[in-house]
């Protein structure tokens, strides 16, 4: 494969058969939207989505110090997630900066001492957490395994999902918790099936061999016909995510951000054994933030119709007071959003007199708490 070719997942000829629109994402030819984003979006709000996310980046790490090795190459305490369990952490640069946020499932023991995890990174972050990995590893007495080419990952997900999924396993899905994961049969699929995703809902993501994508992408959809599953790309899967506040590498989290400019200094455990890369540059972020705040994310939802684009200046006063990193139409809320990191004085809910430098042009935004939209259980 040349270095300018577009990877394609297993599913590529169904997306192309569906009249997908697609899209370079990370280097992976992804399908961007099938019809109508906005029709998509809503799809996953108020009954189902079918999602081909097989571009993100699956890594095993085994062995008998797999958790000694992943508590000191991640912040988070791994050491202490349960098998069968799933938890959200980030790896850092020595300097504290945030090379990726990542779900790390524990998969089990492969063997007498041996525990299994799995990695799962951003698409294109999966190259540099897989190198920092295998170098970390060094002196533990673990495995680092490229896994990428050996998953494709499906997922379904919004409030009809679980009576979806249900029809096709005798998994105990009722008995399977947010950030969580089983091996069982999906569709006569042997699947990782875990209860996590990316869009705000409740929904299943489910990790299978490239070969067996189509047939449970087919089976997906038809037992899905009946609830109203769409198959959704990538756009809606954005203004998901943006509604549901959760963050984007490369727009609200970046190397030049540590967790604690982030707002997620919580994933940091510094009482966690032993040294951990980071840790030294992290405590001194979290004392400088809880002396000076540093800038704070908030929602921002426009009074006007024009749609803020990350990048765009945060102004109140005349004065520049933070940076929006994600915006977009809301087909929920009906009005275009954004999340930016702002100035901490401007940073309270309901907060006045905030607008966003729209070529030139003060647009009004309300300044709200995120997320912007959170589910009903």
């Amino acid at each position: 494969m040349s270095s300018t070719e577009l990877r394609r997942t297993a599913l590529d000829a169904t997306h192309r058969a569906l009249g997908a629109t697609m899209t370079d994402f990370a280097g992976w030819d992804m399908p961007l939207r099938y019809g109508s984003e906005r029709e998509e979006h809503v799809a996953v709000r108020t009954r189902a989505g079918l999602f081909d996310l097989s571009h993100m980046g699956e890594i095993t790490v085994t062995g008998p110090q797999a958790a000694e090795l992943l508590n000191f190459a991640l912040v988070g305490n791994i050491g202490s997630v349960k098998p069968g369990r799933a938890r959200y952490t980030m790896i850092c640069r020595e300097d504290g900066g945030i090379l990726d946020d990542l779900i790390v499932y524990r998969l089990g023991e492969t063997e007498a001492g041996s525990s299994h995890y799995m990695v799962v990174a951003n698409a294109s972050n999966a190259q540099v957490v897989l190198d920092a990995l295998t170098e970390r590893a060094a002196g533990f007495d673990a495995e680092v395994r490229d896994d990428r080419d050996a998953y494709a990952l499906l997922a379904v997900q919004g409030p009809e999902s679980p009576g979806i999924l249900a029809s096709l396993t005798d998994a105990d899905l009722d008995g399977l918790k947010y950030y969580a994961g089983l091996p069982g049969t999906v569709a006569g699929v042997p699947a990782l099936i875990a209860r996590t995703g990316y869009t705000g809902e409740d929904g299943f993501e489910l990790f299978v061999k490239p070969e067996h994508a189509v047939g449970l992408w087919q089976a997906l959809t038809e037992a899905g016909e009946g609830a109203g599953l769409v198959p959704c790309g990538l756009s809606c899967r954005d203004t998901l995510r943006l509604e549901a506040g959760m963050p984007l590498y490369g727009n609200e989290l970046s190397t030049a951000l540590t967790p604690f400019d982030a707002g997620l200094g919580r994933v940091v455990k510094f009482e966690k054994e032993g040294d951990f890369v980071g840790r030294a540059a992290l405590t001194e972020a979290a004392e400088r933030a809880a002396s000076q705040p540093p800038r704070v994310l908030v929602g921002l939802v426009a009074e006007g119709r024009r749609v803020p684009r990350a990048g765009y200046p945060v102004v109140a006063g005349g004065e520049v007071i933070g940076e929006v990193t994600s915006g977009a139409p809301s087909p929920t809320l009906g009005k275009p959003i954004a999340m930016a990191y702002v100035d901490p004085a401007h940073a309270a809910e309901g907060t006045e007199g905030v607008g966003v430098d729209i070529r030139g042009s003060h647009e009004p935004y309300e300044v709200v708490a995120l997320p912007f939209y959170k589910r009903q259980k």
